[in-house]
């Protein structure tokens, strides 16, 4: 009887297991975060937000660079899109004194996703 009542509880306690593990196979992410930096002593300013449901994610950060431009990047990703940014520089570059100042802008794009070998 003392085997029969181990061996019940040892099924008992697969069968949970089994079905948590099931239904953590199932569980869906959802989240939305944002934050953002303003230090005045170490000039350090940027923000970042993003937004998750299921497996489709959106989201952005903004900072300030060294030279005084500013960095934006727009990113989604998704299981059909895969991962994709854009990337924007704002501004112009501010060199030190001895230095020629140089405008610069651009926007990049970049595709991470199937088919893209990465």
């Amino acid at each position: 009887m003392n085997c029969f009542l181990v061996t019940m509880v040892a099924l008992i306690a697969i069968s949970a297991t089994l079905v948590v593990a099931h239904e953590h196979h199932h569980f869906v992410p959802h989240y939305h975060f944002e934050y953002g930096v303003h230090d005045p002593h170490t000039h350090d300013v940027k923000e970042q937000h993003e937004h998750r449901d299921g497996h489709h994610v959106h989201g952005g950060y903004t900072m300030k660079e060294a030279d005084g431009t500013k960095r934006v990047v727009e990113y989604t990703s998704g299981p059909h899109e895969g991962f994709q940014a854009v990337v924007k520089r704002i501004g112009h570059a501010q060199h030190p004194a001895h230095g020629h100042e140089h405008p610069t802008s651009y926007v990049g794009v970049t595709h991470w996703g199937h088919g893209s070998g990465r």
